[in-house]
């Protein structure tokens, strides 16, 4: 048993792909020193950068088609009309016919045109933020979601300050519930008279100079607030040049699921766009003076989610970065090493020494005939009979020969 655990051992240890050297093979360099430093430090700064990245969120916007029909639809209005509210009438008209009184009602309430200077100030800084906000919003839309602010602007201060002269304007402000279907809320000179087909508006007591749809939109939005959304009429104003105007703004309202960590639930964007021009029936062109919203549904409804990145593709973009740049870090070490080197004529000193060697190593003598006769002189007691026998042979041979010498 303990046998076969070895040859498993030695089988599993062939398969290491990854052989070590051992450290006489190693060459530390001052070069890879310092790229080693660096690499850690380059390394250490990339985590930190893709710890930041992986805690920032990303949205994702999915279309899929609106589902629920029977959903009503709630308009919030908060608009002022330079007219007394005595000649002021607003309602509803759909495509499915339903009674005006069925949509709620409005609170009128009689004012001045001119706001007073807090309200100035407010409504001048709502002009602008959204002024920006639509025409940045492509750039700033995450921003937006995120911030989980759903009255940017705030409510419009009360008044301070009420003039001498009569009230000359009419404010509405509420919200009314209506069908997801096409329709028109308007705002037209004289009061609603309810009728079996319809409605009409009652204004025949009014004089042509009674007429002014001057108006300022305070607030103009579907559904209930969430982050992230812009209404585009918000601190929009029309001054009428003519008694007779007509002001016409047609919206696409599109349903909008909001699921992000500030805020979940259900509300709706807008798209608009007005067109204004005056009623004359002597240069035919022929309505009715007032202010119409006109609006539509979408049928997509559309889907704001906000997650995180995935925990694999994080820790798979950590080990990219630490394996590339140890990577690219030792060829640059290698690279930066040679070069420096070969400036400082170190390589060829390097070969040139190491030919020497080789070549020292070749031409190495073996050790001299006479080195090997003295070792032999004195064998060892147990050494072969025949290099004693032939030691002892060539003693007598030799003192031979030097005594024939000496007798010639």
């Amino acid at each position: 048993m303990l046998r076969h655990r070895k040859k498993t051992l030695q089988v599993v240890k062939k398969l290491d792909a990854f052989p070590k050297t051992s450290e006489e093979c190693v060459e530390t360099t001052t070069t890879g020193g310092t790229f080693s430093v660096l690499s850690h430090l380059l390394i250490l700064w990339l985590i930190v950068m893709e710890g930041l990245y992986y805690m920032e969120t990303k949205f994702t916007y999915t279309f899929k088609p609106d589902t629920s029909f029977s959903e009503k639809l709630k308009i919030n209005v908060d608009i002022t009309v330079a007219m007394p509210c005595k000649y002021v009438g607003a309602d509803v008209l759909d495509m499915t016919g339903e009674q005006v009184m069925t949509f709620g009602e409005l609170k009128l309430e009689d004012t001045w045109w001119i706001l007073d200077p807090d309200q100035q100030i407010h409504f001048e800084g709502v002009q602008r933020v959204n002024s920006y906000l639509r025409d940045q919003f492509h750039s700033i839309h995450e921003l937006l979601w995120r911030s989980g602010y759903t009255n940017i602007f705030g409510d419009m201060p009360r008044r301070l300050f009420f003039p001498d002269t009569p009230t000359d304007a009419c404010q509405l402000t509420g919200s009314l519930g209506i069908n997801k279907v096409a329709g028109n809320f308007h705002i037209t000179a004289g009061k609603t008279i309810p009728l079996p087909r319809g409605h009409a508006h009652l204004a025949v007591f009014m004089e042509d100079s009674d007429y002014n749809f001057t108006h300022r939109i305070n607030k103009f939005s579907f559904g209930e607030p969430a982050p992230g959304i812009i209404h585009p009429l918000e601190g929009d104003e029309q001054i009428a040049l003519k008694n007779h105007m007509t002001y016409q703004y047609f919206i696409t309202v599109v349903p909008t699921m909001v699921n992000t960590y500030s805020h979940y639930g259900t509300s709706f964007q807008y798209s608009v766009s007005e067109q204004s021009r005056e009623i004359s029936h002597a240069q035919n062109s022929h309505g009715t003076p007032g202010i119409f919203f006109k609006y539509d549904t979408s049928a997509l409804k559309v889907e704001v989610v906000e997650q995180h990145e995935s925990i694999i593709a994080f820790l798979t973009r950590l080990c990219g970065i630490i394996g590339g740049v140890f990577t690219c870090s030792g060829l640059l070490s290698r690279i930066v090493g040679l070069c420096i080197n070969c400036l400082t004529c170190r390589f060829f000193k390097k070969s040139s020494k190491s030919g020497e060697d080789e070549d020292e190593v070749k031409t190495v003598p073996g050790p001299s005939a006479s080195l090997l006769s003295s070792v032999n002189l004195n064998p060892p007691d147990n050494g072969p009979l025949l290099a004693a026998s032939t030691t002892s042979l060539s003693v007598p041979l030799i003192s031979a020969s030097l005594q024939d010498t000496s007798s010639t």
